[in-house]
């Protein structure tokens, strides 16, 4: 037992807080041991944390009009929160179609971040709320507002008004930069509506791209435990410092299964001031189509090694066309950082505020060029389709395998799938319904959200959109004025 004690000491000693300084063992120390005082202190490092952390740490309960859900009984959409998807989100719907329409209910977390009443959480715990309810830790019901979402990092702020003036406890976003592979970490939040729970872990690695969680994804893993009802919940260091907020699991159960990944705090702030400052986030812009380079792509291109981005596509008139990039060129680096991957240069440039210039080394025909561009603001490219979609009213999702089977369409059916539609809207009041498959805008195909997206942009100044629908084996054109 001495040998495993001393080997524990070995390892957690170095992560311990700086305030706390392992004792001795004396005649003052209880334990009667150095390594089980040394520990003794590295738990209550934990108990420090969690007296600090908690009364920030709230819990979200959201609820959506049974005639504005999605039509299948869950928030989200038609597929379930809890279902065999290898990434799990933390909404806490329940499963089913209800018998009589009533309010559909989520749940999630979140953490004050001011003394007047913000807090962050998951876009996805928020999204489609027509009431908010914040339960703080000492009991107290709120109604919320929400400020702002981005859902292209699954981020939100929502917001509750002061009680009497009386100042709220709020924790402070941590440098998630300087975290360290296997540095100690603590999750808090309410995994299946248990209000304020508190697990410990460590960081298991950083960086995590190409997941399909989020559009922006830089992703610190944890083994912390965490479950549904955790999303939204802050991820801390042992000095109670915010530097992850808890977002998705890898799960084939629904629940921990050791891996957890939680949105950095450095990008939750850059989103979060944002929010409260205008409401939506802007970020860097270059209007270029991207394809990694892999073994066969370098050979085809006569390339020394494996490197860089490759351009498959400029849009016109963006930043990197009125720059001179072209279809062909191999981005190397930007500002004299090599590019790592497709994820992570996309992360980086959305990371820049537009308005910035970098410096692009470029692979053109085997000449290596400097090219700089001023970026655009993706702001910019996403309003069109974003305001056409309110305010034809509805939401749509990629027709995947399960939701084909699901709403009975065959395999060999695209489209675009309407999740949501608002009662009242141009697109309630021309009959169309959750379910129902989009496959071409203005007799252009659509075979994805991007495609819709794309094709909506093509469209913005156009008073009527005709849409071509499939709803079971019938498929007819609906046209649509926008005012």
């Amino acid at each position: 037992m001495k040998i495993l004690a001393r080997a524990a000491l070995l390892l957690t000693l170095p992560l311990i807080l700086s305030s706390v300084t392992p004792a001795k063992a004396d005649d003052s120390c209880p334990c009667k041991e150095e390594c089980a005082c040394a520990l003794k202190q590295l738990s209550k490092g934990f108990t420090s944390v969690a007296k600090k952390a908690t009364p920030a740490v709230v819990f979200i309960k959201v609820e959506i009009n049974a005639a504005e859900s999605d039509g299948f009984g869950y928030p989200e959409g038609p597929a379930s929160p809890f279902g065999d998807d290898l990434f799990q989100r933390f909404f806490g719907a329940p499963y089913g179609k209800p018998q009589q329409p009533q309010p559909q209910i989520g749940q999630g977390s979140g953490f004050l971040v001011s003394a007047d009443g913000y807090i962050i959480t998951n876009a996805h715990v928020v999204k489609g709320a027509d009431k908010i309810e914040v339960t703080l830790n000492d009991g107290d019901i709120q109604k919320a507002t929400l400020v702002g979402a981005d859902p292209h990092t699954d981020l939100a702020v929502i917001k509750i008004e002061k009680i009497d003036g009386k100042d709220y406890p709020f924790l402070q976003l941590g440098d998630s930069e300087i975290l360290d592979v296997g540095e100690w970490v603590i999750a808090i939040g309410s995994p299946f509506q248990l209000q304020a729970s508190l697990t410990v872990g460590v960081v298991s690695a950083k960086g995590r791209q190409g997941l399909n969680i989020t559009d922006l994804e830089d992703f610190i893993q944890t083994d912390a435990a965490i479950n549904p009802g955790n999303s939204g919940g802050p991820l801390l260091d042992l000095a109670g410092h915010v530097i992850g907020i808890n977002t998705a699991i890898v799960s084939r159960t629904g629940g921990y299964m050791g891996i957890g990944f939680a949105i950095p705090s450095n990008m939750a702030k850059n989103v979060m001031d944002q929010l409260i400052q205008k409401g939506s986030v802007t970020r860097g812009f270059l209007g270029i189509s991207l394809q990694p380079i892999d073994k066969d792509i370098a050979a085809g291109f006569n390339l020394p090694k494996v490197e860089g981005v490759l351009i498959t596509g400029v849009e016109k008139g963006s930043p990197a066309e009125k720059a001179g990039l072209q279809q062909g060129d191999i981005i190397l680096e930007y500002n004299n950082k090599p590019i790592k991957s497709l994820q992570s240069f996309r992360y980086d440039i959305s990371m820049i505020n537009p308005g910035q210039q970098v410096q692009l080394k470029v692979n053109r025909k085997g000449k290596i060029l400097t090219v700089p561009v001023t970026l655009g603001s993706a702001a910019d490219k996403g309003a069109a389709p974003a305001v056409i979609s309110q305010k034809l009213g509805i939401e749509i999702e990629d027709l995947s395998g399960d939701l084909a089977r699901q709403l009975g369409y065959s395999p060999e059916e695209q489209g675009v799938v309407i999740t949501k539609v608002k009662p009242g809207s141009p697109a309630a009041l021309a009959g169309l319904r959750p379910g129902f498959l989009i496959q071409a805008i203005n007799h252009k195909k659509v075979l994805n959200t991007k495609d819709y997206e794309d094709i909506l942009s093509e469209a913005s100044q156009n008073k009527r959109i005709l849409l071509l629908i499939r709803h079971g084996k019938v498929t007819r054109f609906y046209s649509i004025r926008i005012e």
